[in-house]
């Protein structure tokens, strides 16, 4: 069977964009493929994490993923530090990894601009990125934009290592998601829905109430064209509400186009509203029964204890093929 391997960062509160690009496609996917979702806690600390705010956020979007629908009888669900495997392949992928490549990771160009004081983990984060798939020898890894960099680098890596000491690692293809791949802000289009813009009103959390969430479509941007049309050429902002709708209401955009065709804009940001809400709403109920449960708890360690069996598996047929001394 095929195999997926993903996870989202517990770095902040996860947003809306969080979901139609992440883990609503999770769901989707765990009937198609065998699949393990991690929480990548390892990769967080690559910048300073406070570790109350740490400990809490793995723990909350733990929740959120058996909250979304990700059904733990059919996904291994785990934290990434839970499975000791991660951080020593992670050593051993740095050890194929070239300067010259790493240099080149854009997100690294990007999160290191202008700081004095940069963590080496965060330069050599896609090594251990790279060890997070192929522990699992994932057939199949979803990607976005900011991640096919990261993937390319896996996909090379692990063809380097099999040709330097056999055959060790299946060579991952990328799953590249169209609709929903990209939510913006609501109060800019051309930047990425995120936490960290200062305008609270630009992104819809997960766990926002319903009258927050309503407020904040009201004030979404459109444009002066009063036509609901997808063109992200000329109407992004439009095209971002849209986008939204259609993956939350599971309608495609041609169909929400013809949906809202005549209407005025203060009638489409209401309906977007309810849509998200009718979604986030049993999500929001479902995270609250689990959050602080031992059935968490348990959800947790079992994932943890299946990943590790995959995992230590391809970890010492590595070690093995690389003239490891095995005990």
């Amino acid at each position: 069977m095929k195999r997926i391997l993903s996870g989202i960062k517990p770095s902040g509160d996860l947003n809306i964009g969080g979901y139609s690009g992440a883990l609503s496609q999770f769901v989707r996917d765990q009937s198609q493929f065998e699949c393990f979702y991690f929480i990548p806690d390892l990769h967080a600390i690559t910048v300073y994490q406070d570790p109350k705010e740490l400990n809490q956020r793995s723990r909350e979007l733990a929740a959120l993923y058996v909250a979304a629908g990700l059904d733990p009888k059919k996904s291994a669900i785990f934290l990434q530090s839970h499975v000791a495997a991660h951080a020593e392949l992670g050593w051993l992928m740095e050890t194929q990894s070239h300067f010259g490549e790493l240099s080149r990771m854009t997100q690294f160009k990007d999160k290191s601009e202008g700081k004095d004081i940069v963590s080496a983990a965060l330069f050599t984060y896609p090594s251990l990125m790279a060890a997070d798939i192929l522990l699992y020898q994932a057939t199949h890894v979803p990607v976005g934009d900011d991640q096919k960099q990261h993937l390319e680098l896996t996909r090379d890596l692990a063809n380097r290592f099999n040709n330097r000491y056999g055959e060790t690692f299946t060579v991952p293809e990328p799953i590249i998601r169209e609709t929903g791949a990209r939510i913006m802000g609501l109060d800019d289009p051309s930047s990425k829905m995120s936490k960290s813009n200062p305008n609270a009103s630009s992104y819809i959390l997960m766990l926002d109430e319903p009258a927050v969430i309503r407020k904040k479509f009201s004030r979404a941007v459109t444009d002066s064209e009063m036509s609901i049309r997808y063109d992200w050429d000329t109407k992004p902002a439009v095209s971002n509400l849209i986008e939204i709708y259609s993956v939350f209401t599971g309608k495609t955009i041609a169909e929400t186009e013809a949906h809202f065709a005549g209407q005025g804009y203060g009638n489409f940001k209401k309906e977007i509203a309810e849509a998200v809400i009718a979604v986030l709403e049993p999500i929001q109920q479902r995270f609250r029964e689990i959050v602080h449960s031992e059935e968490l708890t348990n959800i947790l360690r079992d994932g943890a204890e299946r990943a590790s069996a995959v995992a230590n598996e391809t970890l010492r047929k590595a070690k093995e093929n690389m003239g490891f001394l095995m005990p």
